[in-house]
Formats: C-alpha cells, structure tokens, sequence
C-alpha cells in the first residue's frame, strides 16, 4: 500500500444546472521521498486536485487515502487536523501575511504546534537560516524580493514538519536564477523523506523532480519516472492544535499597529460614546452627592419626628400624647435606633432681655434632627439653657447677636393650669448658642421644658417622639413606610411623620433616574458606535480575506477565524475604555477645580463603579458588534479567499 493513494477523484464545477467536469477519475499513489511534477495546461484541473489532496476541497467524489485511512469522510476539523500536521502549502504568489514580519510569518504555523514558545521560536529561526534568511527575519513582506518570499513560504511550509509538501506553480512568479534555488530546496526536501507534490506548466521544474505526471481534460494522460525517489522519512509528525485565542489576540494586535492611523480614528470615535456615559454618571453623583451635602449640612437625615395625626390645633393635648404603647411600637420597628421624647409649644412663647422682648410662634424641646454644624456659634443647650435661631437673637441684640452666649434671659409660657386657668410660666435661662437661619426653632431640653411647667404644678407627656435610624440614609424610607401602616378609625393614620430623611431618599431616586435619562441618551451613541464597529470589522474582513484564506490552508479552524475577529473588536473597545476613562477624568479634573472655587465642592465624581461600568460595557459592546462579521469570516471559503485580490 501507497503512502497516498487517489482512487477515481472526480469534480465538476457547475454554471447554473450546467456541469463542467474538470477531473473525470483521477488514479495515482505517491510515496515519501518524492519529489512528483503535476504537469499540464492552466485549466486543466491541476490547481483542482491540488487542493483536493491538501484537504481544501471536500467537495468531490472518489476517495483520498493517507497510510491506508480514507480522508473522504472526514470532518471540516479533521481536515483542518490533517492541513496542519501533514501538509505544507507553498504557494506560486507567496501568500505572506502582509503585517506580519517574516519570522512571524513562520511563527503562524508554529503556533498551531505543541512545541514550547522557546522551541517555536528556535525553530523558526533555524528555518530561516536552512532558507539563507537570517538577515531579513524583521522585514516584512513588501520589503522582500520574490525570491525571499518564495523563500518564507517554504521556511512557514516545514515550520510543523509535515509529512507532505504541496507547492502551486512555485517558481511561477521568479526569475530563472530563484527559480534554481527554490528548485533545490523543494529538491533537498525531498531529500529528507518528504513527499513533495509540485503543481506547475513549466517543463523546467518537472525535470527537476523524481516524477512527471501529465494531467490533460481531467485524466492522468502521462506518469514517467525521472529518477529514483530519496528514501522514506521516519520522522514523526509534530503534534498539533488549531491556533489559540492568544495567538489571535497577538495578530490582531499587530494588524491594529499596522493600520495604526486608521485604528486611532476608529478606537477615538468609540471612545466618545463610552465617555459620554462616564461624565453623565460622574455629574450625576456630584450633583446628587452636593444637594445631599446642602441638605444633610442643616439636618440630620436619619431621625425624623413622630406626633400623633389628631387634625387641627384645637384637639386636646391628651390626644396628642405620645404614649409608652406607641413608643414601644415604634421602638419594635426595624432599623430604629432610638425614641426619645420631645414637646413643643404653638404660640404664647416671650423671651425678655432686659428691654428687649421677642415672641416666638413656634418652640420645641432640642433633638436629633437638629445637628451641630446648623448652630453658627456656641454649642447646643443643656439643663437650664436655651438655643436661639438667628432671627430671634437680632430681636434681642441687633447689633451683635453672637454677643448673647453666656447671657441670660427669662423665658415666659402662656398656658392653662389643671383648672383650665390661664398661668404665666417662667424661668430664667443661659443663652447656649445661636442656630444658624432656616435651620430649626428656638430650643431647651425637655428635661427644662417639663421642670418649666412643673414650677406651677403641671405635668407634661411628650407630644412627638424623635426616632433615630440606624445605617444609611436608604433606611429612613422603609421605616417611614413602617409607621405609615398603622391605622385608626375609618382607616386613618395613627401618625404624621416629620423629616427630611424619606424625602432625601425620593430626592436621590429622581436625581438618579434623570442621570440614568441622560446616561441613555448619551449612550445613543453608543449604537453608533457600535455600527461604526460592525462596518469596521466589515471592512477588515474584505481586507483581509486572502489572511484568512492563508490561515486556513495552514489548519486554522473556523473557530479560530472567529476568535481573530473577536480579539480585534476586543482591543477596539479596550482601547476605546481606557481612553474615554482617561479623557473623563481630564474632564473631571477641570470640571471639580472650577466647581471648587465657586461652590466648594466636587461637583463630578466618577467612581470606580462608574469605569468599571464603562470598561465593561466599551468590550460587550465591541464583542457584540463582532457578532456578524466573525460569522461570515469563518464561513469564508478557503479556495476562494486564497484566490482574493
């Protein structure tokens, strides 16, 4: 048995229903040692059965048969198998990779091999020099003559040490004194145990060889022997494994560098969607985290008052008691810290200083939903002390409020006694501090307030409660909602609720949901962008078809094709990320120095939730948009796209 065998190979080519038979059974064997001239006319079927044995055609009928195993069958991944570990293709126009350099040319085939990258890369330089090209390994492909080309194309032929060497026309597009020495190469190669198979119309180069077999309208109509085949190789194939997601990776990373200008355009285009994004999102916590800054500056977010929803100021004041029922109820609720009473007054208020006498409308003893830092001077009231706002003091000292702390002031209280009497309540008090305006009311403790109404032997019981929540400010809201199930007569609510912390909360929610609103109108162009992406890729698909033939006669698989497509829509949006995130915090950066001197604050603030979030959706978007390109890259022809100009 043959080393190869061809047993009655027939293909025709088919115009519409019209059938053009271009091999009509072709029987030949082929043994190691080799060197076999296919020769005939252009038309005449010997590029057809080339690719038929190189495994690019599968699309015939007869059989193909390797050390007694039958190829017909095989699938497109035992055929790409069979491409990389048997065969080696030396093509008549060389069918360099125009970006790469000619050592990684020859690393492509490598690559596809279990050898370390050490090995690879030895061998691949071991090569070269076997071709006479250990000065040019760094050029590229347009820097070479014909002859050196021709030279790569068969260093990249044996890189995987196949068992079985297929050149088109070899010699085609060179001068008679390369055409000498590439015959010689493909000479010593036989001489190594090689089949060699030659495809070509030139008498020269099939004299040069072991065998001539003439091939005319489809037939073998001649086969001579020219001179004894060498002796058979008994090296072992390499072993092989179709090209990695990070060899891909590294191709599509030197096709970007070598389209560089174009690629800078295209990754500067995505990258304006990307940033968009950033900066909406960036404004929107800067701008939510000032107002929440504004407002938590003048209160405490995470207390809030709770009195009983008894109508109108006329209910009696029993009713509007807040009893230990209620509070231990509210105590029971979730997240609530604290309850801590609390009484206020509406009305009958005076505070005398010397000549000068201030009424006050409204008055309530001192708590938590007042902070420190909404108090100007001074500090908050203790026993027997009293917190003045700001407007009150200027009726007392109009010249110089702040003057007031440490004075004293006697404080009068309209109200009725246990007989339903008018009393005068007073008491003389140490001023504490003054509250800055807009800030809260007139304030003592409670423990003041109760020792003031009991001096005419009057109990007092809390008319609000303070509750103070525990954790962020996201937990008013739940605990808000809480009081707010429960329900009296005709289903009215038992209480009212007083603070800022729900409403912060809503705050926030319509803040972001309008940073989101933009965010999305931003990220409409990122659908451009995306496009943008897929006519690209597109576009480099076209450009790069005779690649993607090349790396499939080398035994890439589709799968492969795919991942090159991938890798190069994965440095477009990496790339695109990492600018839009640079050119966002430049943005930032101006942005928060201008807002610092007008409102001092940092009126941008882009997270690292926010880059993140870019980067993230920068690659999807990418990957994505790589979808359909990919997909037709690696459904390609091979035949066809090696023949693409």
């Amino acid at each position: 048995m043959s080393y190869l065998e061809l047993h009655d190979i027939k293909k025709s080519y088919y115009l519409g229903s019209e059938e053009f038979p271009v091999l009509t059974g072709i029987n030949l064997s082929f043994e190691q040692g080799e060197f076999v001239s296919i020769l005939g006319e252009s038309g005449g079927g010997k590029t057809t059965l080339m690719n038929i044995i190189g495994g690019l055609d599968s699309n015939y009928t007869g059989d193909v048969v390797l050390n007694g195993k039958s190829l017909r069958h095989d699938t497109s991944k035992q055929l790409d198998s069979y491409r990389r570990q048997t065969i080696g293709f030396i093509f008549q126009n060389f069918n360099l990779i125009s970006h790469l350099t000619v050592f990684q040319n020859v690393m492509v085939s490598l690559e596809m091999t279990k050898l370390s990258r050490k090995k690879q890369e030895d061998r691949a330089r071991e090569l070269l020099e076997q071709v006479g090209l250990t000065d040019h390994m760094k050029k590229f492909p347009n820097q070479l003559s014909g002859g050196q080309k021709q030279r790569v194309a068969i260093a990249r032929a044996l890189a995987s040490d196949p068992e079985i060497i297929i050149a088109d026309e070899p010699t085609g597009a060179l001068d008679s004194k390369n055409t000498q020495e590439i015959l010689g190469l493909l000479d010593q190669i036989a001489s190594n145990g090689k089949l060699v198979i030659t495809v070509t119309h030139s008498q020269t180069v099939a004299d040069s060889g072991t065998r001539i077999v003439r091939l005319a309208d489809g037939k073998i109509s001649e086969d001579t022997k020219v001179k004894d085949a060498y002796a058979a190789s008994n090296a072992n194939e390499l072993p092989t494994h179709t090209l990695r997601f990070g060899a891909t990776l590294k191709m599509a990373l030197e096709n970007m560098r070598y389209n560089l200008k174009r690629n800078l355009l295209i990754v500067f285009g995505a990258a304006i969607g990307i940033f968009s994004v950033i900066v909406m999102l960036g404004l929107g916590n800067g701008v939510q985290g000032y107002i929440n800054h504004e407002i938590y500056s003048q209160v405490n977010p995470n207390a809030v008052q709770v009195a009983k929803n008894v109508g109108d100021s006329t209910t009696s004041l029993k009713k509007m008691t807040m009893s230990t029922k209620d509070k231990n109820r509210l105590k029971d609720i979730k997240n609530v810290k604290s309850v801590n009473d609390g009484y206020f007054v509406q009305g009958g208020t005076q505070l005398r200083r010397g000549k000068k006498t201030a009424s006050v409308s409204f008055m309530q003893t001192h708590n938590a939903t007042m902070l420190k830092k909404s108090i100007s001077k001074g500090q908050a009231p203790k026993n027997n002390e009293i917190l003045l706002t700001k407007e009150i003091a200027q009726k007392l000292n109009k010249k110089n409020p702040n003057s007031l702390i440490g004075k004293k002031l006697t404080f009068y209280q309209n109200t009725l006694n246990k007989q339903k009497r008018p009393v005068v309540l007073s008491k003389t008090l140490t001023i504490s501090g003054i509250a800055k305006a807009n800030t809260g009311s007139t304030s003592i403790t409670y423990d003041t307030m109760k020792s003031i109404f009991k001096s005419k032997k009057i109990n007092i019981d809390p008319n609000f409660v303070t509750i103070e929540i525990a954790g962020g400010v996201n937990n008013v809201k739940p605990v808000e909602n809480q009081i707010k199930t429960y329900k009296g007569a005709k289903n009215k609510a038992t209480y009212q609720i007083t603070g800022v912390g729900g409403f912060v909360n809503t705050l926030n929610t319509y803040i972001t949901l309008a940073v989101n609103v933009l965010a999305t109108i931003a990220g409409i162009s990122l659908l451009v962008s995306a496009i943008m992406i897929i006519v690209v890729l597109y576009i480099s698909v076209s450009e790069r078809t005779k690649e993607i033939g090349i790396l499939r006669a080398l035994g890439a698989s589709k799968g492969s094709i795919r991942y090159l497509f991938f890798s190069e829509a994965f440095f477009i949006g990496l790339f695109s990320s990492i600018l839009a995130i640079l050119l966002a915090m430049v943005l930032a950066g101006v942005a928060n120095h201008i807002a610092n001197g007008a409102i001092n604050y940092m009126i941008m603030q882009i997270t690292p939730g926010n880059i993140l979030f870019g980067f993230l959706v920068s690659v999807i978007i990418s990957l994505l948009a790589a979808l359909a390109p990919a997909g037709k890259a690696a459904r390609l022809d091979t035949i066809e796209s090696l023949s693409y100009e």
